[in-house]
């Protein structure tokens, strides 16, 4: 046997348990993460399906707790009281230490949330009176009253804790779920108070919905009607402290004017109706409270409540973005609409004026027309805008441009241009005559109001500027229109690419 296959022998006699061993043991854990990898999917699959009862219990109650805040938050925002939330929030803070270290001597376990609300909804109280005291003081705001509520309490709050960490059940009393929020915790008694509460107090604001929405938009008809704002106040601070402790254990307090504010932010995009924002609101809460808690339940190493908040936080981005009323889309396209028509009105309005002296004493006058160069002398366009405005004025049949390049108004178009030239210069007179405006300065001023009178307001001013034997019709310019130039004009480029 040669040197060469004695060696290759020997390493295949030593290297060939090394290599089922690391077989052996590569199959193995492989298998190890195809059974971990299997449970995690049978996890989620019974997450997802709502088969774990505990799951269960926290979606239901986080679900009910984002419905609660939409409505509360939906009035406490129309009040402008949104930081009235934080502030409550963080002075439940003292009640919740003190119930602990009290506890004990009435006999109840420290450790008994019932116990613990109970100090937190009785310190929230006190919070809300001592605003609304504050408030009442000479020379102080409602901001002021907010920001000592907020400090003072939660500086109480800290130091109370504190010294429950020193006692000998204050290290596993884990008081600190209700500061950050610990939702997978939550019972089916936890879940049982949130949804007695939380309904309890949609069904108050809705009986209370006609004063408070006299409140919220008119506090002095509110009181000429009647109605104590005082007290009308104070019962939607008890709503946000009975919404605010039942969210302590959820979201915790610093999260919680989160589920108050943005929900009903997030519905003022969608509608300026105070039923549809309520329910939109409630919806909106509901839906960060269900996927939040869902998406910690699929991934434990998230905490519910941040998670809930994001969820919230990315729903008021998209109402933001896509609001029906008053979405950053729909009021920009909004604006370029409006834009454009105000662009397309003085485009009628000065043909029209440009060829105001061309029909006197003649029986059938002429379709009012002009020039390119006419128009943008008299107004501050470029070719470019004029084109685009020409066109689409042309595709409302209101104009057609010939084939020397002046624009024509269409019958329709005269019509249009009458009734728009008559609004403005009856504003015009109006300005001159009842507001002492200069009638050098009123075509601008007149430019700036025209496009938005309503037919009432016409009527008006017709009887308030003509006289009873006067005919009605189009009154002079009461200042010196531009010159009209012959109509000789390039022809502009009005087809699609160049608009």
């Amino acid at each position: 046997m040669s040197g060469h296959s004695v060696v290759q022998h020997f390493l295949t006699l030593r290297l060939l348990p090394a290599l089922l061993v690391f077989s052996l043991a590569a199959e193995r854990l492989a298998a190890e993460e195809v059974d971990v990898a299997g449970e995690q999917g049978a996890s989620g699959l019974r997450v997802i399906l709502l088969q774990d009862y505990n799951t269960r219990v926290v979606l239901f109650g986080a679900t009910v707790l984002g419905l609660a805040s939409g409505v509360t938050g939906s009035f406490t925002l129309l009040r402008k009281r949104a930081l009235t939330g934080d502030a409550l929030s963080h002075a439940s803070l003292p009640g919740v230490g003190l119930a602990f270290l009290l506890a004990p001597a009435m006999g109840v376990s420290p450790k008994s949330l019932s116990v613990l609300l109970t100090g937190a909804a009785i310190s929230g109280m006190i919070g809300a009176a001592t605003i609304l005291f504050i408030r009442r003081l000479p020379r102080l705001k409602e901001d002021a009253a907010l920001g000592i509520v907020l400090s003072v309490f939660f500086g109480g709050g800290v130091a109370i804790l504190t010294v429950v960490q020193r006692t000998a059940e204050g290290h596993a009393a884990g008081l600190d779920s209700f500061i950050y929020g610990q939702t997978a915790a939550m019972t089916s008694g936890d879940a049982f108070v949130i949804a007695v509460t939380g309904l309890l107090t949609i069904a108050v604001l809705l009986a209370a919905r006609r004063p408070l929405t006299l409140l919220c938009f008119d506090e002095g008809f509110a009181a000429c009607r009647g109605y104590s704002t005082f007290l009308l106040d104070l019962l939607l601070m008890a709503c946000v402290v009975l919404i605010t402790m039942i969210g302590l254990r959820a979201v915790g307090l610093i999260l919680m004017i989160a589920l108050l504010i943005i929900p009903a932010a997030a519905a003022r995009f969608w509608t300026e109706s105070l039923p549809r924002m309520i329910v939109i609101a409630a919806l909106i809460g509901g839906c960060s409270g269900f996927t939040g808690a869902l998406i910690s339940a699929l991934a434990p190493g998230y905490p519910s409540g941040p998670v809930i908040v994001l969820v919230c936080g990315l729903l008021f981005f998209l109402s933001f973005l896509g609001g029906t009323s008053r979405g950053v889309l729909i009021r920009s396209v909004r604006r370029r609409r409006l834009n454009d028509s105000i662009d397309r009105e003085h485009l009628l309005r000065g043909i029209w004026e440009l060829r105001e002296g061309d029909a006197c004493g003649v029986s059938e006058p002429p379709s009012p027309a002009a020039g390119a160069e006419e128009l943008l002398k008299i107004r501050s366009w470029s070719v470019s805008l004029l084109s685009r405005q020409i066109l689409r004025a042309a595709r409302e049949g209101l104009v057609f441009q010939r084939s020397d390049g002046a624009v024509v108004l269409t019958d329709r178009g005269r019509i249009v241009a009458e009734r728009l030239v008559q609004n403005h210069r009856l504003w015009e007179l109006y300005l001159i005559t009842h507001a002492d405006v200069a009638a050098g300065r009123v075509d601008r001023e007149a430019d700036a109001i025209e496009h938005v009178l309503e037919p009432e307001l016409i009527e008006r001013l017709k009887k308030l500027l003509y006289s009873r034997s006067a005919a009605p019709g189009i009154p002079s310019s009461p200042h010196p229109l531009e010159s009209a130039t012959p109509v000789v004009s390039e022809k502009l480029d009005t087809a699609e690419g160049g608009a």
